[in-house]
């Protein structure tokens, strides 16, 4: 084939073009390093400071959900010295898998520094595991508020309006807090913070939304560190029940298994 105008050719030309996409990705993933190690030293926001020495309980609708969004949190919160606990209001027994879908949550934990005895697992019949169910919120905030008083937790840590993946359990979570919260039923000084739903291209692209999520206003950034991150995914691999094709890709791209972003209610 005949060279370009310049004598490059084909060849040359896809090479420049290789390098105009590469240098980019590659300066942006060094940037990613290193904000990474600065904000795993210091984590951001006017209530991680708080969260480091609080009482705190990560609020969770089915086991692997500590790992798949929360580990960030846990994982921040037990290098600061916390001792986390996890309240997970359903078994997971929508494919009938209650019992296994235990035992590999106390296993995920125990990854993330949580001893079992921190581990607590509502299994009622009225809170069922089921993407289309929205669990009664009168029901589900009794549990919590019994759980939150008998512990004397400060700082509760769940999801957001949007439930991260729009599961309608995770969204129920949010409206028994919310009510809790409006209705000043909490302790005083409890203090709520839930986690960001983001976008698709933010939530499936770590590497470019840690960089933006630093820039962006919140109550609490905690963000992983390389070796962290391989912990969290180790995590995730306990709930061998669940790990289908698709969470494997989501290990490798998901932001919530490197940073998670919270607001206070």
């Amino acid at each position: 084939m005949a060279a370009g105008r310049w004598g490059w050719g084909l060849p040359g030309l896809s090479l420049v073009l290789l390098g105009l996409v590469l240098v980019p990705v590659l300066v942006l993933l060094g940037v990613t390093r290193r904000l990474r190690r600065r904000f795993a030293a210091a984590p951001r926001g006017s209530a991680a400071g708080e969260a480091a020495v609080a009482r705190a309980l990560v609020l969770t609708a089915h086991p692997d959900d500590e790992a798949m969004f929360f580990a960030p949190t846990l994982l921040a919160l037990g290098r600061a010295g916390g001792r986390p606990a996890v309240l997970c209001c359903s078994a997971g027994n929508y494919y009938n898998q209650g019992e296994i879908r235990k035992k590999e949550l106390e296993q995920s934990c125990s990854l993330l520094g949580i001893p079992a005895s921190n581990v607590t697992v509502v299994d009622h019949r009225d809170l069922p595991d089921n993407p289309s169910v929205e669990w009664d919120t009168q029901l589900l905030a009794a549990f919590v508020l019994k759980h939150i008083e008998d512990n004397n937790i400060n700082l509760v840590v769940s999801f957001d309006a949007g439930g991260v993946s729009g599961h309608a359990n995770h969204i129920s979570l949010y409206t028994a807090l919310r009510y809790l919260h409006s209705e000043q039923k909490l302790p005083e000084g409890c203090r709520v913070l839930v986690l960001e739903s983001v976008n698709l291209f933010r939530k499936y692209l770590w590497f470019l939304d840690v960089p933006l999520s630093c820039l962006l206003p919140s109550d609490a950034l905690f963000v992983l560190t390389e070796e962290e991150t391989e912990r969290a995914k180790r995590a995730m691999r306990c709930h061998r029940s669940q790990l289908l094709w698709f969470r494997h890709l989501y290990m490798l791209f998901s932001r919530y298994m490197v940073i998670n972003s919270l607001h206070l209610l």
